[in-house]
């Protein structure tokens, strides 16, 4: 059972509620930003690297503290370290707003820290008897995942709603919708290759039999009406309807197992990205629509699911499933080994991906001869002169 320690909620008549834009935070352009960094030459190495919920920006937890980002255009929009703890080792950002979560810092591993970086303080605080794999936020809700259970807290108060248990969940999975009217929250179920849905306008929980193997990765669409999945083997990823379980598209990453870091759809759910540790970032079509129908496949068995673009369909059930697959459309080649993950660009036809090695990138893609994506911008935010600090 977790303790709740709240302080008072700032006035919401100042820009620290949970939806005030990043403008009005103080930018590198003006006077009340943070000073430079002291000792420049000495990067902190990253613990942690997510994206907000619409990819807009990102967040960094160091050895030191945490910093936040905006991807379009690129640039630091604050640092913040402290002058002792182990680090922040999870850092998870509300949309555009001063309201972040992180785990770490001053404060110890099995603690979630609410924290309005208006004021430069932490506004809340929850507490478990065991580390904290996960946190993730919604303008009305705190999600907190640890290995076997995840909670759920009203965000203005701090009260649990809701408990789940779960299979292992070492790397902390669960993704939620953020409309407005409805929220979904997707986790581990209880079974090897098993996601639970928990439909909170509905009251009601399914369960999806996705993979055979462990769950690696999955992926809600904004509106929580799709559902990304992945497992340990990597191989194959798989969409489906998340309003009656049903498989919609099933997409091949390639023949060799691969631990997929990350999916993400794009905000219109036409395409699909994933990151590996095979280095390469794929975008693949979809064919889902508002109507959660993807032409005769969805009626279709997993092992049926078929590419109708390709040149071999005519020999369906023939060929290995291999042969069949749906492939990437494009792809972006990056060095092996090290952790990257992906989101989608605020210009069209774009994708943004991050490395634990303090590495940026924007790459478009072509959406109709696909192939190699084409860079557009580089950065890497460890480089001295991209550095601002202030020590709390």
């Amino acid at each position: 059972m977790a303790t709740t320690t709240t302080s008072p909620w700032p006035d919401t008549s100042t820009s620290a509620v949970p939806d005030a834009p990043f403008s009005s935070m103080p930018l590198p352009s003006e006077d009340s930003h943070l000073p430079l960094d002291p000792n420049p030459t000495s990067p902190s190495p990253l613990l942690h690297v997510s994206f907000n919920q619409d990819h807009a920006c990102f967040a960094v937890g160091t050895d030191s503290g945490f910093r936040v980002f905006s991807c379009d255009p690129f640039f630091q929009v604050f640092r913040r370290d402290f002058d002792r703890g182990r680090g922040v080792s999870l850092v998870e950002m509300l949309f555009r707003s001063n309201i972040l979560a992180f785990v770490g810092g001053q404060y110890p591993p099995n603690k979630v820290m609410i924290w309005d970086d208006h004021p430069n303080r932490c506004i809340g605080e929850l507490s478990f008897r065991s580390h904290v794999r996960s946190v993730r936020l919604r303008r009305d809700r705190v999600v907190v995942v640890l290995d076997l259970k995840i909670f759920v807290y009203n965000f203005d108060d701090l009260k649990l709603m809701h408990q789940i248990e779960t299979f292992a969940n070492p790397k902390g999975l669960c993704s939620l919708s953020h409309g407005a009217a409805s929220m979904l929250l997707v986790c581990p179920g209880l079974l090897k290759g098993q996601v639970r849905l928990e439909h909170y306008s509905s009251k009601k929980t399914n369960f999806i039999m996705a993979h055979d193997s462990t769950i690696a990765s999955f992926a809600l669409t904004q509106d929580g009406l799709f559902l990304a999945t992945a497992s340990s083997k990597g191989t194959l990823l798989r969409v489906f309807n998340t309003a009656d379980g049903t498989l919609l598209q099933e997409l091949r990453r390639g023949a060799d197992r691969a631990d997929i870091y990350s999916l993400a759809f794009s905000s219109n759910a036409q395409w699909l990205a994933a990151s590996s540790d095979k280095g390469t970032v794929h975008v693949f079509g979809l064919k889902i629509n508002a109507g959660s129908q993807v032409k005769d496949t969805s009626r279709m068995a997993p092992d049926a699911v078929w590419s109708q673009s390709t040149s071999l369909s005519l020999l369906r059930g023939v060929l290995p499933k291999y042969f069949s697959s749906e492939w990437s459309v494009a792809q972006f080649r990056l060095v092996e080994g090290c952790q990257h993950i992906v989101g989608f660009g605020d210009e069209k036809n774009t994708v943004v991906i991050l490395g634990m090695d303090g590495s940026f990138y924007k790459c478009q893609y072509d959406p109709v001869h696909g192939g190699e994506m084409y860079q557009l911008e580089y950065h890497n935010w460890l480089k001295p002169a991209e550095t601002h600090d202030q020590i709390l």
